[in-house]
């Protein structure tokens, strides 16, 4: 990457995981508006159901986490806020059609593993009792190696979970001490071995531009990575936000690696999972070349949720349970109160138990459709879009900020080439793909929001 591209585009902008960004989301929406979107997500694409369970408690907490994640309280509170999650669940689900399909049923954290295989099998039990799955449906959790024996690997294949996110994050012993995370209690490679023999799909999650991470170390960490062969691996680039989490200033203490040391360390890990046959997907995804993303990359029809990467497949609207769980809908977001014991009362009032949220105007829905096509498939077909969205081409753009010369600037810059129909990202420009779909937003002329860096 050439130092004056970086140090030009190496900008704060939105990550686009969703559109608008979860900053954008305020206090005027509330429980009676996510009731009405949810009736109406029934006659939205897509027509199958993702569901999203948040575990916010965590053995102990890492100094980079930017998740909403707390300690973990007294087991009577964990006991209370796990009956919340079935009254919540009993709340939303009839709302919903019946004869919708799941495809998609996600657990994140905080430290989801922290509760027992079998409440996680009973909460998976409850949302999928009243509908039919697609075939294959994708039952997910995130899972801490720091805290699980061989019989907890075990049970969660039992519970249901056909895919296991692990969150290693670097091998490296002096890098995850300096951020409070505990070692793995098993090797990595008896885990993968393990749940290779039940036939559980596998993720490997990795984090760069930590303390001591140095190009050469996270080079070796992914190395290693590769040579375990997971179904998909994940190369997060760490966002420094210390004014939303104050524990992370702990880390500027120690010292973090500089802009242009992290993109070493991303280009290297990308070389090695590439010659290790790994496609890359988005900005932080590697799969097999067998993968059914990879499939989905090559014939442009990559998506996008809250869930992460999917196909047109397994992508669902999202309806998310527990503490700052966001729901995605097609006309609207909601997400739940940050506050454990404010959820757990409200829901056990018979309150859906909603913080916030954000009603999509018909331009804001177009200019999603838009930046989730750059951002999954590197590229922005106008025809496609005007046949997915039964509006001409020219209405599509007048519904972003799209500026020509903003567009010939990174051209010239050699991160995009474009024409009449189509953007098209250069594999040198793929790094900043945030920066050019910030140009089609509408949103970012003028904000006062504060973002990360892409690098």
């Amino acid at each position: 990457m050439k130092q004056e591209l970086l140090e030009k585009y190496n900008v704060p902008v939105p990550r686009y995981t969703s559109y608008p960004p979860a900053n954008y989301f305020h206090d005027g929406f509330n429980n009676y508006d996510y009731a009405d979107a949810i009736q109406k997500s029934n006659r939205q694409q897509p027509e199958s159901i993702s569901f999203y369970f948040h575990i916010p408690f965590c053995q102990r907490l890492c100094h980079y986490c930017g998740c909403n994640s707390y300690a973990c309280p007294k087991p009577e509170i964990v006991d209370r806020y796990v009956k919340a999650l079935h009254k919540e669940i009993d709340l939303v689900l009839p709302l919903l059609d019946e004869t919708r399909k799941i495809s998609q049923i996600h657990y994140g954290g905080g430290t989801p593993t922290i509760l027992p295989a079998i409440e996680l099998k009973e909460l998976n039990r409850h949302v999928s009792e009243k509908f039919d799955t697609i075939e294959n449906p994708e039952i997910a959790i995130e899972c801490h190696p720091g805290w699980m024996t061989e019989k907890d690997w075990v049970q969660l294949t039992l519970a249901g979970f056909n895919r296991l996110s692990i969150g290693i994050q670097d091998f490296d012993k002096q890098v995850l001490k300096t951020v409070h995370r505990k070692q793995s209690q098993l090797q990595p490679e008896e885990i993968v071995t393990l749940l290779r023999s039940c036939g559980v799909r596998l993720n490997m999650d990795f984090l760069y531009g930590l303390p001591h991470q140095t190009e050469a170390s996270f080079a070796a960490t992914i190395e290693r990575a590769a040579a375990l062969k997971p179904d998909r691996l994940v190369t997060f680039s760490y966002a420094h936000v210390p004014w939303a989490f104050p524990r992370q200033q702990v880390l500027e203490k120690a010292g973090l690696p500089s802009s242009d040391e992290k993109s070493r360390m991303f280009e290297a890990a990308r070389k090695i999972l590439c010659e290790a046959d790994y496609q890359p997907i988005g900005l932080d995804h590697f799969v097999r070349k067998d993968d059914e993303l990879c499939t989905a990359l090559q014939n442009g029809q990559l998506h996008r949720n809250f869930q992460g990467y999917c196909t047109r497949r397994t992508t669902g609207q999202v309806y998310a349970f527990g503490v700052t769980g966001i729901s995605q809908l097609g006309t609207a977001y909601a997400q739940n109160t940050k506050d454990i014991m404010e959820y757990i009362e409200k829901v056990e009032a018979g309150i859906l138990p909603v913080a916030k949220g954000y009603s999509l105007s018909r331009d804001e829905q177009i200019t999603r459709e838009v930046i989730e096509m750059l951002m999954c498939n590197y590229r922005i077909d106008w025809n496609e879009l005007s046949e997915q969205l039964s509006l001409p081409a020219e209405s599509i753009r007048q519904a972003t900020a799209y500026d020509e010369t903003r567009l010939r600037e990174f051209a010239t810059d050699g991160l995009i080439e474009f024409d009449g129909n189509r953007i098209r990202m250069t594999p040198e420009g793929r790094l900043f793909v945030r920066n050019i779909a910030a140009s089609l937003d509408k949103l970012m002329l003028g904000t006062n929001k504060s973002f990360s860096k892409p690098v």
